[in-house]
């Protein structure tokens, strides 16, 4: 396996010898080797089945094919793909265009682009925020996708009802082309809306939910619309997958990942920061954010008993946040478990010209590059960390490419999966969620909710005396 192309893990700053007592003892990691071994074994036993359907994704050509195939026809003339959804619906999307794309991309001409669309992930019902959208493109020229598995995301179908107006009110009845619903692949209220209206679709395979969708016709289709090389995305999922079907924790960078946030989770670690130092990657961390919190933030264990497990998860930012976060994680509780992501290659390098000789504070960055600079950045936070007694590791990228990216979307999923076998948790419901979903139906008025809405409304009013 060549280093030059592969992400790697370093996790010699998680442990007591090198950061003191906050850190964790490398036997008491070695004691995990058995769970460790035994949550392998669980997901491998489960790969392909049940809400594992995510794991045959990489090494799938169906996602391409089929995205392929329906921008073909969707995608003549377009100049905007507005992307309506919500959580895994649009996470990885932005992931994927903030680390893929050019960073400036929506602001290029057409020829520019390669004459792929701009594109917007619009993932909030912020009334202004949407309306501010809707206004700037022109809905001849837009392909709408709509994505969700059930069809009733309240969000996302409501932000649907809205443009489907709008195409109405302009094309009249021949606005089924700039509409493309991915949903389930059998039923479902979106599937039946666009059969009934002509529009084409996209299946979330069974066994994908949407936290771990990316890979899926859910992420690939707005990539192979503006561009992106989906093709080496996947392989480089395939490649880390491949990596962790290995039982040995010390060799599988996914396994070796959950049982050190396991261990240092009994250790009251209970805060996982990803801190990447690349803002290419800076949405892979709100995507992980995501995936951490919905899969791991369990009330209840598999048995039954009440847990509430799960470690909340961070996300930060080389080097903005060493101006506003380093702080706290360097000085505060010794409650963080940081994982910095570093870049050996940036596609740029910037020269910085070499003035103000005679300003000692100025003149020693002359000769250097914003590249060199970001090393340093990123090596001087570890060396923060550090010394000051906290347990942190290091992912090093060799560069941000559609290869890395997948990895890193294998790694993270992977990870997640061995860490809700170690805490004997469902990783793949979500049933806080769906409390916060039922009582915003019961609101709004949707059949069959009518006792919770009356449950609501009946709630007593605050106090007087708490108001101010």
């Amino acid at each position: 396996m060549s280093h030059d192309t592969t992400i790697r893990l370093d996790v010699s700053r998680v442990f007591s010898d090198a950061v003191g007592e906050h850190g964790l003892d490398e036997k008491a990691l070695e004691a995990l080797a058995p769970a460790a071994a035994a949550a392998h074994e669980a997901v491998e036993g489960a790969r392909g089945t049940g809400m594992l359907g995510w794991t045959e994704l990489p090494k799938s050509t169906e996602a391409v094919e089929r995205s392929r195939e329906v921008w073909a026809k969707v995608g003549d003339g377009i100049e905007d793909l507005v992307v309506f959804g919500i959580g895994g619906s649009a996470l990885g999307t932005t992931c994927v265009a903030t680390a893929l794309l050019h960073p400036m991309h929506n602001h290029l001409s057409r020829e520019a682009r390669g004459g792929a669309p701009r594109i917007w992930v619009l993932d909030n019902i912020d009334p202004d925020w949407i309306a501010a959208h809707l206004d700037f493109i022109d809905p001849a020229k837009t392909v709408f996708s709509v994505v969700s598995k059930s069809g009733t995301t309240a969000e996302t179908m409501s932000q649907f009802l809205i443009a489907r107006k709008m195409l109405e009110d302009r094309l009249g009845p021949d606005y089924s082309r700039h509409v493309v619903c991915t949903t389930d692949p059998e039923g479902g209220k979106l599937r039946k809306i666009a059969a009934d209206e002509g529009f084409e679709t996209l299946p979330v395979p069974q066994g994908v939910g949407g936290r771990f969708s990316v890979l899926s016709p859910v992420g690939i289709f707005p990539a192979v619309a503006t561009g992106v090389d989906v093709e080496t995305l996947l392989a480089g999922a395939a490649a880390m997958d491949e990596r962790c079907r290995v039982a040995d924790m010390w060799k599988n960078p996914a396994l070796l990942q959950a049982a050190i946030l396991h261990a240092l989770g009994a250790m009251g670690v209970n805060i996982h920061v990803m801190l990447p130092y690349s803002q290419a990657l800076r949405d892979y961390a709100d995507w992980y954010k995501q995936l951490l919190a919905e899969s791991l933030g369990k009330r209840s264990a598999r048995d039954g008993s009440v847990v509430h497990a799960g470690p909340t998860p961070a996300k930060a930012l080389g080097v903005t946040d060493q101006h506003s976060q380093i702080q706290l994680y360097t000085e505060g509780p010794f409650d963080k478990l940081i994982t910095v992501i570093e870049v050996e290659k940036f596609s740029g390098s910037l020269p910085l010209p070499s003035v103000y000789e005679g300003i000692e504070g100025v003149s020693y960055l002359g000769g250097h590059t914003l590249a060199d600079l970001m090393a340093a950045e990123c090596a001087g936070t570890q060396v923060a960390l550090e010394q000051g007694g906290r347990p942190f590791n290091v992912l090093t990228v060799p560069e941000v490419n559609a290869r890395v990216l997948g990895e890193l979307f294998a790694w993270a999923e992977m990870a997640i999966a061995y860490g809700g076998e170690l805490l004997n948790i469902d990783a793949f419901d979500q049933p806080g969620v769906e409390a916060g979903k039922r009582a915003a139906y019961a609101l709004m008025g949707r059949k069959g909710f009518e006792e919770l809405r009356a449950e609501l409304e009946g709630r007593a009013a605050p106090s007087p005396k708490h108001l101010l």
